[in-house]
């Protein structure tokens, strides 16, 4: 018999519904082959992240069936039958799946997923380049090989009187799903409200322009660019910090001005011989609030069982460059003084945009900073944690804002401030230290000269 390998991607319109030839065995009870989908339209394989349901599970239309990696992204699999998971055939995990390669197998009756225990399919031998081409020139002979056996339509539509189930033929699901239909909208007119092909015709001729859109998406110019290997880098370890890591921010509003009038007096004793930045003294200032509060400058290291705190705190610096974002390091930041901290920031920022920095300058760091205050556009946001470390902190612009002050003539005077997102690992960290970490970091902005104790 013939089984039509189904795919439901999210956005149907960026996937074709692919017909696979397969050899099965007489002695199987009727079922369908699931594809790897095709979720973008440049996507020829994917990596099989993670299976949402487990064999056995009930399958309802537009449940996520399992996360594909895409060339693109991280999508949800969204599977659109009634049925059930009989047979897993590719483990989460898997890395370049073909698009079309059998993944999975589904079956409407939960009675017939114990027959599918041992189950293992192979592709004909009959099966051509051509054979997809063959089957859209030529429906009508894909019409019977498609159609289940009359005892097995029987037996289908005694469950539906009893579980509620969208009857329709086998043709008429391919159909719908090649057109990206939904059968709920569909009246069925066959035996006990059976939806039938012509039923899913009917409906296609009153809503010919939604079928059209669907099927055919507008045409749109893009370009694509080729992955490289250090944003295939930055994707895996950014997804397993979203998947991995509990994380949760903590903002405060945070007063400048007595950073800004030090900074401005020690640029002008420099007599340019350095010129210091906000960036430099937030540096120096996390490392002093991250010697008070240990549990944020930690990693968690599941696999050793230990959270390990560190004595000494190495600033991982985000830097964006024309390959991608980076972090240099600036190690024993506690120890350093701000002229220090300042030059040694500049030269490895120069080199990181060169892509000349060496692999211990950027792998590593125990606490992270991420400043977008130099856009005026951005007034606070919050970071993704670059694993194993337990904290970064994401700073906002600078801006001026009103406050009550009783002595001043109409009873407020305007302040510096910027705001400070610290996003906090909750395995290594708790949100009462996380709070402390943020207060003496307050501290340490506000009254800047602690960084001398």
């Amino acid at each position: 018999m013939l089984a039509f390998t189904r795919i439901a991607p999210k956005v149907r319109t960026l996937a074709s519904v692919a017909r696979m030839q397969l050899r099965t065995y007489a002695s199987y009870p009727p079922h369908t082959i699931i594809g790897m989908p095709a979720l973008s339209p440049t996507m020829t394989q994917g990596n099989l992240a993670v299976w949402t349901k487990k064999e056995g599970d009930k399958l309802s239309p537009g449940e996520v069936l399992a996360e594909v990696e895409t060339d693109k992204a991280q999508m949800d699999f969204e599977f659109q039958e009634e049925g059930f998971l009989a047979k897993i055939l590719v483990p989460e995990g898997a890395k370049d799946v073909p698009v079309n390669k059998p993944i999975a197998v589904y079956v409407e009756e939960e009675g017939d997923v114990a027959a599918f225990k041992d189950f293992k399919v192979e592709e004909s031998a009959a099966e051509s380049k051509d054979a997809p081409a063959k089957e859209e020139a030529a429906p009508a002979k894909a019409a019977p090989a498609a159609a289940a056996p009359a005892k097995a339509a029987k037996k289908s539509t005694g469950s539906a009187a009893s579980g509620g189930r969208i009857m329709a033929s086998p043709l008429a699901k391919t159909i719908a799903l090649e057109k990206g239909i939904s059968l709920k909208e569909v009246t069925g007119t066959g035996p006990n409200g059976r939806i039938t092909k012509e039923d899913v015709e009917k409906y296609l001729a009153k809503a010919p322009k939604k079928t059209e859109s669907a099927a055919a998406p507008a045409a749109a110019t893009y370009e694509d660019v080729p992955i490289s290997n250090m944003r295939r880098v930055i994707g895996s370890r950014l997804l397993q910090s979203c998947q991995s890591i509990p994380s949760y921010p903590i903002s405060s509003d945070i007063s400048v001005a007595k950073l800004l009038k030090l900074r401005q007096s020690l640029n002008a004793a420099g007599k340019d011989q350095y010129k210091l930045s906000i960036n430099d003294i937030l540096i120096k200032a996390i490392a002093g609030a991250a010697k008070r509060v240990p549990e944020a400058n930690a990693y968690w290291l599941e696999d050793q069982g230990v959270i390990r705190l560190f004595k000494n705190v190495d600033v991982s610096v985000a830097v964006a460059t024309p390959t991608g974002l980076i972090t240099p390091i600036v190690k024993n930041a506690e120890s350093k003084g701000l002229r220090s901290i300042s030059a040694e920031i500049k030269e490895l920022g120069k080199r990181a945009k060169e892509n000349k920095l060496a692999p211990h300058e950027f792998q590593g760091g125990t606490i992270c900073i991420s400043n977008l205050g130099m856009n005026n556009a951005v007034s606070s946001f919050g970071s993704i944690i670059n694993p194993p470390q337990s904290t970064i902190l994401s700073i906002g612009t600078l801006r001026r804002v009103p406050v009550e002050d009783a002595g001043a003539e109409y009873g407020f005077t305007f302040e510096d401030r910027m705001n400070i997102t610290g996003v906090f690992d909750h395995r290594t960290i708790d949100g009462a230290r996380a709070a402390d970490f943020m207060r003496e970091l307050k501290n340490i902005i506000e009254n800047p000269l602690e960084l001398m104790l």
